[in-house]
């Protein structure tokens, strides 16, 4: 090995190995059989491009790169930070600033995991699933979720370019969305057939579950004894306050399971008995995700609820911020949440019941009518044939 390649792959190797002396994260996964044998392979493919590429490598430029594929090959949460991501990841919001109203993860590029109601990400037709291929003229191929949502941010009224691709076209489309901080209630209620009552959960926070309580209560003053709970697309708040909403509606002890690589521990509910009994179905789709898709899970496991659409995302874990000596950090999925019989929920995602597809929307588009809605005029049938308590 030349003294080049030993410089380039002490460069690139040193804030791993360093964190490994620490007994940290990847301390766990170096001990792991095997392990020091892929270190060896990646020592001599250091050494193969060190000797062999056309142009003098750029130790730091390297580093970044193995440490991005190192965390990017885990799941779409994980990543590699630099040092300017960092500050960005750590540093409240700049007051005054807002964004779009979106929920982003990586594939490939970032994507979309749902648009919040009522926000301009969901006024301009954005969906669960569409690629932000570049932002602000960014491109997003080796950008993080972090860096995407700071450059997504700006003042109230000004705009933000985004070029999207949705499904399998061929090219992108550049939209101009307006920055706002403009969204719908958290949780909305009305009948929508005789004896049913629908409840919009748009986003979980610590007051909704006391809102879903008043809201399932004033319907069942309207006479509705089942109830439709609609979370597609309902992929922000923390998973606690979806945790707690489960306690409302089942008597299970166990909600859920928090899972770290060292221990299971079982969530229980509160002290409070569930407030609400009558028959529940729920309306999922890609777009369900977090603390939406927690309570869905709970639910469901315990025998409460049934699902109508389509599968959840699979995005039921949390992550944490591992400092690297270089400055930088990877932030990993740490946490993950497993369903009351210790199914995993985290890139499985929950599978509908009864599975109903949505109809496709053309790219901008905005949200469709709400009297015409195949996924909830299915869940009305189903519900129609389940005995009211």
């Amino acid at each position: 090995m030349t003294d080049r390649t030993r410089f380039v792959l002490l460069m690139v190797t040193a804030p791993i190995l360093a964190y490994t002396l620490v007994g940290g994260l990847l301390g766990r996964v170096v001990a792991r059989e095997g392990t020091y044998q892929h270190l060896r392979v990646f020592e001599d493919v250091v050494s193969l491009v060190n000797n062999n590429y056309v142009e003098e490598v750029e130790a730091e430029r390297v580093m970044q790169g193995a440490l991005w594929g190192l965390a990017e090959g885990l799941d779409p949460q994980s990543v590699y930070l630099t040092q300017e991501e960092v500050r960005e990841y750590e540093s409240p919001d700049v007051p005054g600033e807002v964004g779009i109203g979106v929920t982003l993860t990586r594939q490939y590029y970032v994507q979309v995991v749902a648009a919040r109601d009522g926000s301009p990400a969901d006024d301009a037709g954005l969906r669960p699933g569409d690629f932000l291929r570049t932002i602000a003229d960014n491109p997003t191929r080796t950008m993080s979720t972090v860096r995407a949502n700071q450059l997504l941010r700006g003042t109230p009224g000004s705009t933000v370019r985004v070029s999207v691709i949705r499904g399998n076209a061929a090219e992108p489309v550049d939209m101009d969305i307006r920055r706002s901080a403009d969204r719908s209630a958290n949780v909305t209620s009305r009948v929508v057939a005789p004896g049913v009552g629908y409840l919009r959960i748009a986003e979980f926070d610590e007051t909704t579950p006391d809102a879903i309580e008043a809201a399932a209560a004033a319907l069942g003053g309207q006479g509705a004894n089942r109830l439709v709970v609609d979370l597609r697309g309902t992929a922000m708040g923390p998973f606690d306050a979806g945790i707690a909403t489960a306690g409302l509606f089942t008597e299970a002890q166990t909600l859920v399971i928090r899972e770290t690589s060292t221990a299971q521990q079982p969530v229980a509910r509160g002290g409070e008995p569930p407030s609400i009994s009558v028959p529940v179905v729920l309306l999922t789709n890609p777009g369900t995700a977090g603390a939406a898709e927690v309570f869905a899970a709970a639910l469901i496991d315990t025998q409460r609820a049934e699902t109508v659409g389509l599968r959840t995302a699979g995005r039921a874990a949390e992550q944490t911020l591992v400092n690297l000596p270089s400055g930088g950090a990877l932030l990993l999925t740490s946490t993950q949440y497993l369903t009351p019989s210790g199914a995993s929920i985290h890139r499985t995602g929950v599978e509908p019941a009864v599975v109903v597809q949505e109809p496709p929307a053309e790219l901008g588009q905005a949200s469709a009518d709400p009297d015409e809605d195949a996924v909830l005029d299915r869940a009305l049938a189903h519900l129609t044939a389940t005995p009211s308590v």
